[in-house]
């Protein structure tokens, strides 16, 4: 029953994803709706997944000089990683949540500089702070309230001196005297001299215009010449004129005018206390952010004063009155029973209904993604559908509380709520696949936004092998379409080990490819590319091949196929015929300019011309798929003859015979 109950000021587990961890939240307000509801008001909390990674750097900074400064014991490296899990981020921001969201209580405490660290990772639902997050300025601040404890910030009181020792030092460096109780007037003559300098205040805010207009009746002037500041003046003229009251009368009415003493209350105006009573009801006594905020033009010694002083003025009782009775209104605790309803990401046994999140149809022997368990009453889907991963029961308790798993994996910050749809959604296509974790590290290239260097992606043999073994789980023809997708590595892995001593029995049959010697190689490619000779320049090579004087059935089909004539003769891809190795005299050499990979225009575009389009039109659609497909296999077509020209009759060029027109 208590575990269930939940009052204000308790740190509790909100969640809004069935999929994404618990919210931490600290309980301000219990209110009823009108629909007999209950929301909470609450203070928001942040984890390190919902920050910026510059923000994530900043906290390490600040991690590494606590440890530094408070000498913590070493950890190990998954200790350390834990314990990011366990750090949170104070902030201002407040929301209104239903409270049927809340799942159980936590502890968050203000880091000190006595707490252990590995103490937190032994206790469950602890967690600590030590900075502000400001979500919207994008800020990590030290807390204003943090405790300091510490040889820097305690006094150092010195040995007591024994009996007849007398104290060297210098009273005067050490303190200044305001007051001396053994003086030479009795109590009534200062009472008498306070009730002086009362009235002289009174009669200086009388003459004094501004005041006049703050304070316009006697009562208040009055009353504000009768605070503390108008008796320190007194008491401090006093001492500074060894007690000698007619020297003190002359010092409060000097020859100017009468001595005016004012205190914070009566120099602030009232839209200065208007905004003074609206920073306090939102930051609290966080005088750094009232002054910040709200009053840039006062200083923090001004602030604070006229807090205190405004805690003494009538307007201060009425507000707590109010705030009393509103407080008496709400609600005080709230009864949530325990959630219990199964989550969406659970995968059932089969029979049972499907979970949601791509938990139905998931492989069999998948280990948990965290603690690389095989074995558990209960598997939840976790990270990218695409990927099928899974964690066990005890691991997705620790994900749903502390927003992390146990061990640091690869797709743990890939799955960040609402910082990208899929995993890796803020890198390009080419980025992903230089992170698969199918190739090796040294093969990855480093690609920026416009790269102009060739990078190759060398897999290994275990690569290879599993390619081989595990080839209904990779799928490498569905991977080879859709390179951007992420691969289960940890599931080809452990698919590996199960399969392998059985693959061992029956070894896979390579089929043997025969060489050609390099003698050969050489020659053939003597014959292909021959020696160019220089010739006489003839006119200049136009910019479009297509518009050079080829024959039209030549024309290259996209700008970068070519096309088999009527006859079969192949084409190549820039629309002109194959040639014997020696070239004829007649043909004119023309030396092609080579234009570097890095000097190349982009985005090169082919523009098809009339001729290109005619061709298109007998091709069927399968052909145009499979061209589409095999940019890189030349296409035959067959184009229909030519319709025969009817003969006609030839007249002679003069006759001598005359011309008879007939009407």
């Amino acid at each position: 029953m208590a575990a269930n109950m939940y009052r204000v000021g308790d740190y509790v587990y909100f969640e809004n994803s069935s999929s994404n961890p618990y919210l931490i939240r600290r309980i301000e307000e219990l209110n009823k709706t009108a629909n007999g509801n209950v929301e909470a008001k609450v203070v928001c909390l942040f984890r390190r997944r919902d920050i910026s990674g510059n923000l994530n750097t900043l906290a390490d900074s600040n991690a590494r000089e606590f440890e530094e400064e408070s000498k913590q014991p070493a950890l190990l490296e998954q200790q350390k990683h834990q314990l990011k899990h366990r750090e949170l981020f104070l902030s201002r921001q407040f929301e209104s949540l239903p409270a049927t969201h809340i799942r159980g209580k936590c502890n968050v405490t203000l880091l000190n500089e006595t707490d252990v660290l590995a103490g937190y990772l032994e206790k469950e639902d602890c967690f600590f702070y030590s900075l502000v997050f400001d979500p919207v300025q994008k800020t990590l601040l030290a807390d204003q309230g943090e405790i300091r404890v510490g040889s820097k910030y305690q006094a150092e009181i010195p040995d007591m001196l024994a009996e007849g020792e007398s104290d060297n030092r210098v009273q005067e460096k050490l303190e200044v005297k305001v007051w001396d109780p053994n003086n030479q007037l009795k109590d009534s003559q200062i009472d008498q001299f306070l009730v002086v300098a009362r009235a002289v205040g009174t009669f200086a805010r009388a003459l004094d215009c501004s005041s006049s207009i703050r304070q316009p009746s006697l009562h208040m002037s009055a009353a504000a010449a009768s605070r503390d500041i108008t008796l320190f003046h007194a008491m401090d003229t006093l001492q500074k004129n060894s007690y000698d009251l007619a020297k003190a009368m002359s010092t409060l009415v000097p020859q100017g005018g009468p001595v005016l003493c004012r205190d914070e209350m009566e120099e602030w105006s009232a839209s200065e206390a208007m905004l003074f009573e609206e920073a306090l009801e939102k930051y609290g006594k966080d005088f750094n952010d009232i002054r910040q905020d709200f009053l840039p033009w006062k200083s923090l010694a001004s602030v604070v004063q006229f807090y205190y002083m405004w805690k003494t003025t009538d307007r201060y009782i009425q507000q707590k009155r109010l705030k009393a009775a509103e407080a008496d209104s709400k609600l005080k605790q709230v009864y949530i029973p325990t959630y219990t309803k199964p989550n969406p990401n659970q995968i059932m046994v089969p029979g049972t209904k499907p979970g949601m999140n791509g938990a139905a149809g998931f492989q069999k022997g998948l280990s948990c993604e965290s603690c690389h368990t095989a074995q558990s009453p209960q598997w939840y889907a976790w990270g990218p559908p695409n990927m099928q991963c899974r964690l066990c029961a005890s691991c997705w308790i620790y994900w749903k509380k502390y927003g992390g798993l146990k061990t640091p994996t690869q797709l743990e910050g890939a799955t960040r709520p609402g910082s990208e749809s899929g995993p890796r959604g803020h890198m390009t296509r080419q980025e992903v696949q230089g992170m698969s974790p199918f190739t090796r590290n040294e093969g990855r290239a480093k690609l920026l936004a416009k790269n102009r260097q060739t990078f190759i992606l060398q897999t290994t043999k275990l690569t290879r092998v599993a390619r081989r073994v595990c080839e209904d789980i990779l799928q490498p023809r569905r991977a080879a379409r859709r390179p951007y997708a992420s691969i289960n590595a940890n599931a080809v892995k452990a698919e590996c080990m199960i399969r392998l001593p059985k693959a061992t029995k029956t070894p896979l049959k390579s089929k043997v490819i025969p060489r050609q010697s390099l003698a050969t190689i050489v020659k053939d490619l003597a014959v292909s590319a021959p020696l160019k000779l220089k010739a006489s320049r003839g006119p200049p090579t136009p910019i479009n091949r297509n518009q050079a004087s080829q024959p039209r059935v030549g024309q290259s089909l996209l700008g970068k196929r070519g096309f088999d004539s009527a006859s079969g003769v192949p084409y190549p891809a820039n629309g002109r015929p194959y040639t014997s190795g020696i070239r004829s005299s007649s043909q004119s050499v023309i030396k092609r300019q080579k234009v570097s990979h890095g000097e190349a225009p982009n985005p090169v575009v082919f523009v098809a011309t009339k001729e290109t389009r005619a061709l298109r039109k007998h091709l069927t659609q399968s052909e145009m798929r499979r061209a589409a497909r095999k940019p890189h296999v030349p296409v035959r077509i067959k184009l229909p003859p030519p319709p025969r020209s009817l003969a006609m009759p030839i007249l002679p060029s003069s006759t001598s015979e005359p011309i008879v027109l007939e009407d």
